[in-house]
């Protein structure tokens, strides 16, 4: 079984600055911390003698037979990304309501896509994990989403990320 335990952050000011259509023109900058509040995602291979092959378990329970019968967005898009095919069994927990405006959607994505990761035994550094996570959440979701609530998530700690105008990050931890 994998666990994953991802922060929420706080944000103290820079937010907007996060967006590749801000940061490409005028470079950004935003300084945040995560705090002691967490979201959990519990994974694991889903024995072949169930009826379904995957079982997902948020505010919802859903045992399903294919991934595209699954209801939850990002489990079913992060599922399919990851080009897993074996059954799973995905547990949700957060320490805070959906929509808290700590990062909670960024958070529950990183999570879940540390936990695939690992699940296909693969090692990312934090960096690259939020990297992937903001891809997918921009690319592949199609959210109008910035990156600092992914880089909050995955590096975790006070922070002053600095978004440059040829996208790249620099990371600069103050505690």
């Amino acid at each position: 079984m994998i666990i994953t335990k991802t922060p929420y952050r706080i944000s103290f000011f820079g937010g907007g600055s996060d967006y590749p259509k801000w940061y490409q023109k005028f470079g950004g900058s935003v300084l945040s911390t995560t705090i002691d509040k967490h979201i959990y995602i519990s994974c694991r291979l889903l024995p072949q003698f169930f009826k379904h092959k995957y079982r997902i378990v948020w505010s919802k329970i859903e045992n399903v037979k294919k991934i595209n019968q699954i209801k939850h967005k990002s489990v079913k898009k992060l599922l399919l990304y990851n080009k897993i095919t074996s059954g799973l069994e995905i547990h949700y927990d957060g320490d805070l309501p959906a929509r808290s405006g700590m990062g909670s959607s960024s958070s529950f994505s990183v999570g879940l896509m540390c936990a695939l990761s690992k699940f296909n035994k693969k090692n990312i550094s934090n960096l690259a994990l939020a990297k992937k996570t903001i891809f997918f959440e921009q690319n592949i979701m199609k959210e109008t989403v910035g990156c600092q609530d992914q880089i909050a998530a995955s590096v975790g700690g006070f922070n002053k990320i600095k978004f440059q105008k040829n996208n790249e990050i620099f990371i600069k931890k103050i505690l």
